[in-house]
């Protein structure tokens, strides 16, 4: 089997991680419960007139990607894919409010055209001018995960040598209004700490990571993508034939990366996963993030550099194990019955 290796990343969230791995400028926030995204200048790479007409998640996604690309010294990707998992609500707001108030008349088709979930796929081919497979994936809490899974098959069975891979979502307030009414996302904090939920609903949030994998390792490179799974079940069994499947073991997994949300809803599964590696380095990173459907990709960012610098920063950090060498991350994902899982080993 080939190795694949993460050459280029590039991600924008709730914290400056469009300017690099820089965890000191970090800042834990436990009143808000939903985070804005700190955003870049775009006009660098986008025509203002165009900006002004894209949606926030089609600006992340084109930025991310472009930044991931020239990271990996701007190779042609052999594919572009992304995972989404509501894509640009934002202009499906705008649409199904127009046809509210224009009362299904004189409707423009722009924000419904803008609306559709591969629009960000879209766009950063036409940027690039990319005609390769290009493909996106709606699949909710794991829908990165697929499109990582269909990269590594890609990258494996059909000859691709570099794919750009990312994931990105976006929120609106209708659709905050409403994930607060059904408990998605919390009415208020009170100062409630991330790893000790005493509420339903999480912190919601935003934001676009994208990441070039390719079968040749480089002296840049951050780390090698050895596996993704995901499912709707998830027995110790199951992660158990995982590891196996790539000759290791719970006891060899150096840092476990956990998608702790914040709610009392999902906290039950995160603490029976974590039981299962005792003696690993326990880390999170929701609590910089925030939850979005695709915000393992922050996850993937984050434990990227943790491999590279082979240093977990304090802010990261659930436990205090310390290992001499960091050789293996498992980042685990997880909400309303989906698991995902995704394996990195240092290269």
């Amino acid at each position: 089997m080939k190795k694949v290796f993460i050459n280029g990343l590039s991600a924008i969230g709730a914290q400056p991680v469009f300017e690099g791995f820089a965890p000191e400028k970090f800042v834990l926030n436990n009143e808000e419960t939903a985070f804005c995204p700190v955003q870049p200048s775009y006009k660098e790479m986008i025509a203002p007139g165009a900006i002004r007409r894209m949606a926030k998640g089609v600006k992340m996604g084109i930025y991310t990607a472009h930044h991931a690309l020239k990271e990996a010294n701007n190779p042609v990707p052999d594919a572009i894919i992304v995972g989404t998992g509501i894509g640009c609500i934002e202009d499906s707001e705008k649409f199904l409010n127009a046809i509210i108030d224009n009362q299904e008349e004189f409707l423009t088709p722009t924000s419904f055209i803008q609306s559709t979930h591969n629009t960000v796929a879209g766009q950063i081919a036409l940027e690039m001018g990319c005609k390769a497979y290009n493909f996106t994936y709606v699949n909710g809490i794991v829908s990165l995960e697929t499109s990582i899974q269909d990269a590594l098959l890609q990258l494996q069975f059909e000859n691709k040598k570099s794919i750009l891979v990312g994931g990105v979502d976006e929120t609106a307030p209708t659709t905050v209004h409403i994930y607060k009414k059904v408990d998605r996302i919390k009415e208020y904090r009170d100062d409630e700490d991330f790893m000790h939920p005493t509420s339903k609903g999480t912190v919601y949030s935003e934001g676009a990571a994208f990441f070039v994998l390719e079968t040749e390792k480089k002296e840049n490179s951050y780390a090698e993508l050895t596996a993704v799974y995901s499912s709707n079940a998830l027995s110790k069994e199951a992660v158990e034939q995982f590891l196996e499947q790539h000759q290791l073991s719970f006891s060899d997994i150096d840092v476990l990366f956990t998608g702790n949300d914040g709610s009392t809803q999902n906290e039950s599964a995160y603490l029976a996963f974590e039981a299962y590696f005792p003696e690993s380095i326990r880390a999170m990173s929701k609590h910089l993030s925030g939850h979005y459907h695709t915000a393992s990709g922050f996850a993937l960012w984050s434990a990227c550099h943790i491999l590279k610098n082979q240093e977990i920063p304090a802010v990261y950090r659930r436990n205090q194990l310390q290992k001499s060498k960091l050789g293996t991350i498992l980042i685990y994902n997880y909400d309303q019955g989906n698991h995902g899982l995704i394996l990195l080993k240092a290269c």
